[in-house]
């Protein structure tokens, strides 16, 4: 099935993420106190110095400092690229050791949604909102939809703008960014006002 991507504004990073099962999962945990763009464009980025490849087996078997390093090259894939670098290579362990180096063997191990996010939470820098919102990207963008999985994915499974999941343009990347500030805004004056 065909899928298109529209996280990065590079059109061969966004080719990546839609092929690459293990790329979009990277630029998922890759995706926090970055730009969205930069945290999805990270895979690509890393799969141009490990030689044109995404490979998550090498990122595994790597010495943690050398990847590292490999991370930390301007431009870094992330603003904390050692902590960050570190964790993507925890997750690329997982993926070896437990699906097979492939993230797309864990996509199809979940019978329903509340399965995959149950498995997403057992990853390496997945939490509970990442979790929900990497079932709704995977439901809108890749097709990937076990039973339940909007419920799975709670407000990020409805229709609208409110996520990653709901990008398909650069207009709706305009309205996932007025829906973010939105509710930040919101949860600024609700903190301020003591609730």
């Amino acid at each position: 099935m065909s899928r298109t991507m529209y996280l990065t504004g590079d059109e061969d990073a966004d080719r990546l993420l839609a092929e690459d099962a293990n790329a979009l999962l990277i630029g998922m945990l890759l995706d926090q106190q970055v730009p969205m763009e930069k945290a999805f464009r990270g895979p690509a980025v890393l799969a141009e110095r490990l030689g044109g490849t995404l490979d998550v087996r090498k990122i595994a078997t790597m010495d943690t400092s050398e990847f590292v390093e490999l991370c930390s090259k301007p431009p870094a894939i992330h603003r904390f690229p050692k902590s960050m670098g570190e964790r993507v290579q925890n997750l690329c362990r997982v993926l070896v050791d437990e699906w097979d180096g492939d993230a797309a063997n864990l996509y199809a191990a979940a019978s329903t949604g509340k399965e995959l996010k149950k498995l997403l939470l057992a990853l390496p820098g997945f939490g509970e909102q990442k979790a929900k919102i990497f079932v709704a990207l995977l439901g809108k963008r890749w097709h990937v939809t076990p039973a339940g999985w909007r419920e799975a994915a709670g407000d990020y499974g409805l229709d609208g703008h409110r996520s990653v999941a709901d990008i398909t343009s650069a207009e709706s990347l305009q309205q996932v960014r007025a829906f973010k500030k939105q509710a930040k805004a919101a949860a600024r004056a609700e903190k301020a006002s003591g609730n």
